[in-house]
């Protein structure tokens, strides 16, 4: 063990889904790595996406933002509700 032990200690739910394969590996290093690998990954994720509206079209634009509308109106109702 070294004299500084910078290894991060996470707790056991935040270790199952670190488990997923691909996922995991990038909720990992966007927690624990480097400031810049969020921007890394918000790349990954819009480059995936626009890959899914190539290949898919219309409804890889229309359903996430179908997913989006009861977070949406969750938010609207609690700053409604203050």
């Amino acid at each position: 063990m070294a004299v500084t032990d910078t290894r991060h200690r996470f707790n056991r739910p935040t270790r199952v889904l670190f488990a997923i394969p691909v996922l995991g590996w990038i909720l990992r290093d966007v927690m624990a790595g480097d400031d810049s690998n969020i921007y890394y990954a918000l790349a990954a994720f819009l480059c995936g996406w626009l890959c899914a509206i190539i290949l898919f079209g219309y409804p890889a634009i229309i359903i996430p933002a179908l997913m989006l509308v009861p977070t949406m109106f969750a938010l609207l109702v609690t700053i409604t509700f203050g």
